[in-house]
């Protein structure tokens, strides 16, 4: 069984944070044409606070998650910042106290942070939002993890399923937020929630793939 240690694995965090600090004007502008434009600007703020409080501390991917979800909840604006907060404290959460991840404790991980999200919010898959790649991506994961695929491979199914979720809302109408009030306008833009959430799994997946030991 491939498992990854939660010790020392807070470094993964930090690879999340260059994704997004990376394509901070991309983000922002894909929100712009349907949005407030301030995705990628709110995020990477929010990503870079909490990539200098991890940074240099050694921390296991449990503690990492938990700054970054804090951060995000408590200290930058815009809608993002809480739905994408709970998510990674409910990540952080599930695998505090596991000090060897394995793929049903990762799934788990994955359902706990989309429950968190859906707690809060009323969005679902098709109305155009972070859920069309999420909801996609963890369903890809669990199935290839059913199927008895590796660790590593269920992250490559992961990750497929997180881009196509993304590129999926180009042809959706936007039923959530100030993108909602321009209706089949909305049609032919990426979602920036649906894209930055792509950004993160796929970094996600390969910082954990990376650690992951051989299968025994």
């Amino acid at each position: 069984m491939q498992t990854f240690q939660n010790a020392s694995s807070g470094d993964i965090v930090l690879s999340l944070a260059d994704q997004i600090i990376e394509n901070r004007a991309y983000l922002s502008e894909i929100d712009g044409k349907i949005g407030d434009g301030d995705h990628g600007v709110n995020m990477a703020k929010g990503f870079g606070m909490a990539a200098e409080r991890i940074k240099g501390n050694d921390m296991s991917l449990a503690a990492a998650l938990d700054t970054l979800g804090t951060v995000l909840m408590t200290e930058i604006g815009g809608s993002m910042g809480p739905l994408y907060g709970v998510m990674f404290t409910q990540f952080a959460e599930t695998i505090e106290k596991v000090p060897a991840i394995d793929a049903a404790t990762f799934s788990a991980m994955l359902h706990s942070g989309l429950e968190g999200i859906q707690a809060i919010g009323s969005a679902k898959v098709g109305d155009k939002t972070l859920l069309d790649t999420l909801v996609p991506a963890i369903t890809a994961f669990d199935a290839a993890n059913r199927d008895g695929k590796p660790f590593s491979e269920s992250l490559k199914a992961l990750v497929i399923a997180a881009e196509a979720g993304r590129d999926s809302t180009r042809d959706l109408v936007a039923k959530i937020g100030r993108a909602s009030r321009l209706g089949e306008r909305s049609i032919g833009v990426l979602d920036a929630g649906a894209t930055s959430c792509a950004l993160i799994l796929k970094a996600l997946a390969l910082g954990i793939d990376a650690r992951l030991t051989p299968a025994a």
